[in-house]
């Protein structure tokens, strides 16, 4: 496939294992992103990858599980296009499809035919930004990426998820730190069996970032894991470079 002005393309991602295409200018994968991929891994059955972007982490977690299908779901339609061509970059056209439609109107989910309870795993990297407390980037894009992060946007991302998740099944997203109480709030009552696991992006420094995951209809107890310490001075720390090698996953994935 010739390659859009308007995008670029990696082909170095996890030791030269999978390409991916972005747009140029825009929401961009990152650290972020690349642990999320390594924060769940379903052996089979239908993985959801809820906010996909360009793709990174369902066409990740695909890559390690040929078992497993896998759609990804993104509402900006360019976007969604060019997580179309990375499924195809990457020869996963069997097993990995895109749904373009808006994740927290159900209409819009069934109209690509994403029906309640199709998901037997659910990974996303939610809408964070509060616009009340942050500024929001000029860049619109990248502004839409994370429009809607105040708990009432986040409250429809949750509904979402459960809706799309079957009984039983697993979900893992990110978020910042300083949302957990958020987060929490929103999945009381829907799911159980929670796992907190702090990001540092240093030792000794506050987590910036949290990994949840859970499980929908449990009732067992959530639980505080072990931090996760992403750098260690201005390179990654031994664990978080084998990840991004894809040579490794975060603990309890």
């Amino acid at each position: 496939m010739t390659l859009d002005p308007a995008l670029t393309e990696d082909a170095t991602l996890f030791a030269g294992r999978l390409r991916l295409r972005q747009l140029r200018h825009g929401h961009r994968v990152g650290t972020d992103t690349v642990l999320l991929s390594a924060a769940l891994d379903p052996k089979e059955g239908h993985l959801v990858d809820a906010g996909a972007g360009a793709g990174l982490v369902g066409l990740a977690i695909a890559q390690r599980q040929p078992s497993l299908s896998v759609t990804l779901v993104e509402r900006d339609e360019q976007v969604a296009e060019v997580a179309a061509q990375n499924i195809a970059l990457n020869g996963l056209e069997a097993r990995l499809r895109v749904a373009a439609c808006d994740l927290t109107h159900a209409a819009s989910r069934r109209a690509t035919l994403l029906n309640d309870g199709c998901a037997d795993a659910l990974v996303t990297n939610p809408p964070w930004l509060d616009p009340h407390r942050a500024q929001v980037s000029p860049d619109l894009q990248r502004a839409a990426a994370h429009a809607h992060g105040d708990a009432s946007g986040l409250e429809s991302w949750v509904r979402a998820m459960a809706a799309l998740l079957r009984p039983g099944g697993r979900f893992a997203l990110i978020h910042r730190a300083d949302a957990l109480k958020a987060c929490l709030d929103v999945l009381e009552g829907r799911f159980g069996a929670l796992e907190i696991m702090p990001l540092h992006p240093r030792a000794h420094q506050p987590a910036h970032r949290i990994i949840l995951r859970g499980i929908k209809g449990s009732r067992a107890p959530t639980a505080l894991l072990p931090g996760f310490v992403v750098h260690e001075g201005d390179q990654f720390t031994p664990q978080a470079e084998a990840i991004h090698k894809g040579e490794a996953l975060l603990p309890g994935a």
